[in-house]
């Protein structure tokens, strides 16, 4: 957290215009070291913010964030070791090829074939989660992308989508990977049929962890208004397009993940050994 400058370039209308006020600004780094530091750091408080969402199920689910010196290299989750337990010092580093590069722990293979195949596929991708949570998981069996039912759904307007290449089928052979890299496109958020959530951004882990967590509320959302058997209200595309600029954007991602951050932080000071 830092003061406002009085003349700091606005990028969202959340942002203060009177200065001197305590508000997150996004960090300038002087080096890679500084920089790899931060990424890590938010990597592991992203691992503990699914923790706090109830997202572990076993091994399954794995973060990923670029290097930023040498971004064919991502760091990401260790195998076999719970979100809550994740931290600085047994963070993993690894190649396109599965290969740790650094660090003492095995890597997914699952996670490696799916994050390998997207940061490939697309060199601007920074960051990119997947877990099998309950109601995202089975959200994804309808095959459906999500209707308009909300402020939160309109966060994903024309940004997500349905990816029915291998769907139910463990992805732990390459091909299975790239088949889903390539269906997903651009988009923030991508609903596997019948396995579940993916959120990639081009901006930060931070992003990618918030949005992730928003998709699988919309998820619990959506099934829960479907479980009344009432057609619910749906926003227009105006209102939809308009809400998810203000507050569907990369920057808003960040934004609402600050707020996660601060707390682990504060609560959780382990996480960073």
């Amino acid at each position: 957290m830092s003061k406002t400058q009085a003349k700091a370039e606005k990028i969202s209308l959340y942002q203060p215009d009177q200065s001197g006020l305590v508000f997150p600004e996004i960090p300038n780094f002087e080096s890679f070291v500084e920089e790899r530091e931060y990424r890590k750091k938010r990597l592991v408080a992203a691992c503990r913010a699914f923790d706090l969402h109830g997202f572990d199920y076993g091994f399954a689910g794995h973060l990923t964030i670029r290097d930023p010196e040498f971004p064919e290299l991502y760091w990401t989750n260790p195998m076999c070791v719970h979100f809550s337990q994740v931290r600085l010092s047994n963070l993993i580093l690894a190649d396109h090829h599965g290969r740790v590069v650094e660090g003492d722990y095995a890597i997914n293979r699952a996670g490696f074939v799916l994050h390998a195949a997207v940061h490939e596929e697309y060199p601007e991708v920074l960051a990119m989660c997947h877990a099998h949570t309950v109601y995202g998981t089975a959200w994804c069996s309808t095959g459906r992308p999500l209707d308009m039912i909300s402020q939160d759904a309109a966060a994903f307007y024309q940004s997500h989508v349905v990816v029915g290449a291998s769907s139910g089928a463990v992805a732990v052979e390459q091909e299975s990977g790239l088949s889903v890299a390539k269906a997903m496109g651009q988009h923030r958020g991508i609903l596997h049929q019948n396995h579940g959530l993916l959120t990639t951004s081009q901006h930060s882990i931070d992003d990618a962890a918030f949005w992730f967590i928003a998709l699988e509320r919309c998820c619990k959302q959506q099934i829960l208004i479907e479980s009344t058997g009432v057609k619910p209200q749906l926003l227009d595309d105006q209102t939809a397009a308009y809400s998810r600029e203000h507050v569907g954007s990369d920057y808003i991602g960040w934004l609402h993940f600050q707020t996660l951050y601060q707390h682990l932080e504060a609560t959780q000071p382990d996480m960073f050994q």
